[in-house]
C-alpha cells in the first residue's frame, strides 16, 4: 500500500486550464466511482476548488494513470495537462495534503476555507464509498495537524483571503464604499466572507442573488441587505457598482450583452467586477468593455502578496509542524505494516503447528509411545519453521549480500561467534 496525489493548482496552471479540470459538486460521486474503475483501486478522493483539482489515492497506482484518467474524463489534451500537473508519492503525498489542509499551499497563505473544502471532499468520498481506512487515516491526521497549526501559530489571525483581497481592491477603486451598491452572485462560504468584509468596510447596500431565494435571503439578512434570484440579474445589475461572483455553475452566469445594457442604463458609470469562480462566472469578453474593471482570482495575486508579510513568520512554524507531522505519520504507517506482517507470520506458524499437533494426536491414538511422538513432533515442527528462512539465508549468502546477513542476525537474535 501507499499514497499518491496528482493534480494542478494556481501555481502550476492558469485559470483557463483549471476551469477545464474542475469538477462540479454533482459530478463528484460518479467521478469517484469512475476513477476507481479506471485506476483499479478502492480508495479515491477528489478535491476541486477554484484554485486546485487534486486526486488523493490510497494505493500505489501507476502515477501516469492518474493523469490519464483526468485527461480522459475531461477530454483534455494530454500534453497540456502533463505540462501543468504534479504528482507526489508516499511521504511527499502525505506532506502535501497536510500543507494543503493548513493553508500553506494556498494562493492566500494560511486561508481557512481550504480546510473546510478538504473536509467536504473527504465526506463526499466517504458517502460514495471510495474512502476506506487507508485514506481515512491520512485525512483525519491532516485535519488534526491543521487544527494544531491554527492553535499554535498566528497564521490565520490576519484577515487575508481571496474575499479580503477583493474587498481591498474595491477600496482602491472606490474611496468611500459606503456610497456603493454591491451585487454578490452566489451564496456559498466565499461570498459570505466577501459580504462580511464589505460590510466591515462600510458597504450598506448589499444585494445577494442566488439560484434559491431562501439561501440568498438567509445571507443578505445577516447584513441588512436585499436578495433576488439569478434570473433577476438583468434587472438589478444596473444598480451595482461592485459585482463579485462565486458560484458552482459550469457555464457563465453573466454575459457581455447583459453588462452592455446595464452600462447604458448607468450612463457608463464604472463597474468593478471580481470573478472568483472556476469555471468562470463572468464571460471573459466582459473585460473588453469600457468602464468595466474585471478581475479573476489570478489577478488578485498582487493584492494578496501585499498582505502576506505578517503570515510569513507563522508559516515557518507551521512548516515545522507539517514536517514533524509527516514523519510521525509515516512512522505510524510503518508500525502498522510491521503489525500486519507479524500477524501474517503468526498465522502461518500457527497453521504449521496445528497440522503437526493433529498428526501427533493421531499417532498417540494409534498407540505410538508418547516419547517418540513428542520427539517427532518437535523435530518436524523445527524443520518446517526453519525451512523458508534457511532457503532465503542461503540465497542471500550466495549472492554476497553481507548487509542482509548481518540484519538477519539481528532479526533472529543470534550471533555465529557466540
Amino acid at each position: 500500500m501507499g499514497y499518491l496525489t496528482a493534480g494542478i493548482n494556481h501555481k502550476t496552471a492558469p485559470v483557463s486550464l483549471r476551469e477545464q479540470v474542475a469538477f462540479a459538486p454533482e459530478q463528484l460521486p460518479e467521478a469517484l466511482h469512475d476513477a476507481c474503475r479506471f485506476l483499479n483501486t478502492r480508495e479515491v478522493a477528489i478535491l476541486s476548488t477554484c484554485n486546485r483539482t487534486e486526486l488523493y489515492l490510497g494505493s500505489q497506482v501507476n502515477q501516469q494513470l492518474a493523469l490519464d484518467w483526468l485527461t480522459q474524463y475531461h477530454n483534455l489534451d494530454h500534453q497540456l495537462l502533463q505540462d501543468h500537473s504534479y504528482i507526489y508519492k508516499n511521504e511527499l503525498a502525505v506532506r502535501h495534503i497536510m500543507r494543503v489542509a493548513c493553508g500553506l499551499d494556498s494562493m492566500v497563505l494560511g486561508e481557512p476555507q481550504i480546510l473546510g473544502q478538504l473536509k467536504s471532499a473527504f465526506a463526499t468520498a466517504q458517502e460514495a464509498g471510495t474512502a476506506g481506512s487507508y485514506l481515512s487515516r491520512l485525512f483525519q491526521f491532516s485535519f488534526t495537524k491543521a487544527k494544531q497549526v491554527r492553535t499554535e501559530t498566528a497564521i490565520g489571525r490576519q484577515p487575508v483571503s481571496v474575499a479580503y483581497a477583493a474587498t481591498t481592491l474595491a477600496k482602491q477603486i472606490f474611496s468611500d464604499l459606503s456610497q456603493n451598491t454591491a451585487l454578490l452572485i452566489g451564496a456559498g462560504e466565499t461570498i459570505e466572507l466577501v459580504a462580511k468584509h464589505l460590510h466591515q468596510q462600510g458597504v450598506r447596500d448589499i444585494l445577494v442573488v442566488n439560484r434559491t431565494m431562501s439561501r440568498a435571503r438567509m445571507l443578505s439578512d445577516q447584513f441588512g441587505g436585499r436578495s433576488a434570484l439569478l434570473s433577476d440579474i438583468p434587472h438589478v445589475l444596473p444598480q451595482a457598482d461592485i459585482v463579485i461572483s462565486s458560484t458552482a455553475s459550469p457555464v457563465p452566469v453573466l454575459g457581455k450583452g447583459v453588462v452592455e445594457r446595464a452600462l447604458k442604463q448607468r450612463k457608463h458609470r464604472p463597474m468593478f467586477m471580481v470573478d472568483i469562480a472556476v469555471p468562470r462566472d463572468i464571460e471573459q469578453e466582459v473585460g473588453e468593455l469600457a468602464d468595466i474593471y474585471l478581475y479573476t482570482v489570478d489577478d488578485l495575486q498582487d493584492v494578496i502578496e501585499d498582505n502576506m508579510q505578517q503570515r510569513q513568520e507563522a508559516a515557518y512554524e507551521a512548516e515545522h509542524i507539517v514536517e514533524t507531522g509527516a514523519d510521525e505519520f509515516m512512522a505510524q504507517l510503518r508500525s502498522l505494516d510491521a503489525v500486519s506482517l507479524l500477524r501474517a507470520y503468526r498465522l502461518q506458524t500457527e497453521n504449521i503447528r496445528d497440522i503437526e499437533l493433529e498428526r501427533a494426536i493421531v499417532m498417540l491414538g494409534n498407540g505410538t509411545p508418547a516419547e517418540q511422538v513428542l520427539t517427532q513432533f518437535a523435530r518436524t515442527l523445527t524443520n518446517k519453521l526453519m525451512h523458508t528462512p534457511s532457503v532465503q539465508l542461503k540465497k542471500v549468502a550466495s549472492e554476497g549480500l553481507q548487509d542482509r546477513l548481518e540484519w538477519a542476525e539481528e532479526l533472529l537474535g543470534v550471533n555465529d561467534n557466540d
